[in-house]
């Protein structure tokens, strides 16, 4: 994974790193149980404070992001024991499967009938509806937009989970393992990678007037972190939050404006939007492939 630092910013080298290499893990750019780079190694290799480093490292193992193994270093975290990719251990489903087939023959029904309503079950194909699971409705409302723009598929937004028969339920992957440990089977929306997204407008003018636009007060801090750590002058970038009182003015003056796909639906005309997407391709390919069971806009 690609790190960049600034070291004469507005914002803290400590920030920086944790920022970096949690969006390096919501991304997948860096693997459950892969090992980070030493404390030394990092602080050698970027000409940093091997305290900032220290630091860093100590904020995202509090925050459930990596793990530190005594004697042997700093590890990302990996995904609970015992539960499959979609998040049901196969002991939930047993239980689950017996009890029911308890159930079904104390009523009398015969075990040629209980296989054969099986199959007939896992046959069927019944239209699956998408429910995104998440608590902050700015952020809520930038997902499912990208998800109904991509493939066309109405998704609903749940503030708290719910089991119910043919919904798909999505949450952000720093959401899905606690979500999965409360026996919901969540599948995690996978987010696009930094460097995948600066790629494109990289190498860019020092010189030049950024604006950072979004009604997500996290996009503003994140764009803004990324941006800085990629390069950009920090005394440049005009970071506004969408929702306040003139958000909006003199946005054509600007070179180019970052802002996610529902600001850059809003904005006005003669501004250069550069619409950073937080889902990655591969991600919105697989709730693709769910099509024609998919309920249609």
């Amino acid at each position: 994974m690609r790190l960049w630092f600034v070291h004469s910013g507005e914002v803290s080298l400590q920030d920086q790193i944790v920022t970096q290499i949690s969006l390096g893990i919501l991304t997948r750019e860096l693997a459950p149980g892969e090992r980070l780079p030493s404390v030394r190694e990092l602080a050698r290799r970027f000409k940093l404070h091997p305290n900032t480093v220290s630091l860093a490292y100590r904020r995202l193992d509090a925050e459930g992001w990596v793990e530190a193994r005594r004697g042997s270093g700093v590890y990302v975290r990996t995904p609970a024991a015992g539960r499959s990719v979609e998040g049901v251990s196969g002991e939930w489903l047993d239980r689950r499967i017996a009890s029911l087939v308890d159930s079904a023959k104390a009523l009398g029904v015969n075990e040629d009938e209980l296989r054969q309503r099986f199959l007939k079950a896992l046959e069927a194909r019944p239209a699956t509806r998408l429910a995104l699971v998440e608590p902050d409705a700015e952020l809520a409302r930038i997902v499912v937009a990208e998800i109904e723009a991509a493939i066309g598929t109405r998704v609903e937004v749940w503030e708290t989970p719910a089991a119910a028969d043919g919904w798909v339920l999505l949450a952000m992957p720093s959401k899905v393992e606690a979500l999965r440990a409360r026996g919901f089977p969540v599948r995690a929306i996978r987010v696009r990678g930094v460097a995948e997204s600066l790629a494109a407008f990289l190498p860019f003018p020092r010189t030049a007037l950024v604006g950072v636009v979004s009604g997500w007060p996290r996009f503003l801090e994140l764009a803004r972190t990324m941006l800085v750590a990629a390069g950009f002058d920090a005394d440049a970038l005009v970071v506004r939050n969408a929702r306040a009182a003139g958000a909006w003015n003199g946005l054509t003056e600007f070179d180019a404006v970052v802002c996610d796909l529902l600001t850059a639906r809003a904005m006005p005309k003669g501004v250069k939007a550069i619409c950073f997407r937080l889902l990655a391709d591969e991600g919105l390919n697989e709730l693709r492939e769910l099509e024609p069971r998919t309920i249609k806009l």
